[in-house]
């Protein structure tokens, strides 16, 4: 007998289904390896620069983004100084 899977079910759980194919280690390690990365060598700037932009971007991917502080701080003080000037001005 067959199960019936909902929209939001990816399949049987295995990471092949959820999208995780288990070669992404394989994968990693051929992007270092295509870096000139090798162990117990200091990166270059131009490889930590690399590394830290790809991280970023598989952290974006997951859903992990946040919006810097500098932005927060500027939309609430966009939002406090227009607060001010509607009851000045009003």
């Amino acid at each position: 007998m067959s199960q019936s899977k909902g929209p939001d079910t990816p399949g049987d759980g295995t990471p092949e289904q959820a999208g995780e194919s288990g070669n992404d280690r394989d994968t990693d390690e051929a992007a270092n390896s295509a870096d000139g990365e090798q162990p117990g060598r200091k990166p270059t700037r131009f490889e930590r620069r690399r590394q830290k932009i790809r991280e970023e971007i598989e952290r974006n991917r997951r859903g992990d983004y946040t919006v810097p502080t500098w932005v927060l701080a500027a939309i609430l003080a966009v939002v406090v100084i227009g607060w001010v000037l509607l009851i000045v001005l009003a």
